[in-house]
């Protein structure tokens, strides 16, 4: 996988959200949150904190939480999802930056403007977002932040 100037900012991101982390665990002994190229490439998914689901519709997602905050409002980690139609009539309820590795999504906003997000790029859904979410299947970095304290 060759590193790109934006998943370098990605990397970037999570190394910051982990010193974060840390500054907030005094006393304690903690870790910076990495994914490293090989998890990058799809390896996070064989941990055994994996967390795997059949959703109703029958697609199945796989997702790996690298990092939670101690206030449970900030979360980094990687997410895999098969082919996809959700419509999102409610708010979407968090604050959420992708970067896709695999795949790509489609985002119809309730206005019916349409963007999509290829592998290579990067989208943030905030937390008001409604609308239709489309795809044949993906693989993202995902940051979360929770205002509430329910990321994920």
């Amino acid at each position: 996988m060759k590193t790109t100037p934006k998943v370098a900012v990605v990397f970037l991101m999570i190394a910051v959200s982990a010193a974060t982390y840390a500054d907030h665990h005094e006393g304690k002994v903690v870790l910076p949150a990495k994914i490293n190229k090989a998890d990058a490439a799809g390896m996070i998914f064989k941990r055994e904190d994996m967390s795997a689901i059949t959703h109703q519709d029958g697609h199945k997602t796989e997702d790996v939480t690298t990092m939670m905050s101690s206030d449970g409002k900030f979360a980094t980690g990687m997410y895999r999802s098969g082919a996809t139609h959700l419509e999102i009539n409610e708010p979407y309820g968090v604050d959420e930056f992708m970067y896709f590795l695999k795949g790509s999504v489609t985002l119809t906003s309730s206005d019916g403007s349409i963007m999509t997000v290829l592998a290579g790029e990067a989208v943030t859904i905030p937390k008001e977002w409604t609308g239709v979410w489309d795809t044949d299947g993906y693989e993202k970095i995902w940051i979360i932040y929770s205002e509430d304290g329910s990321a994920l």
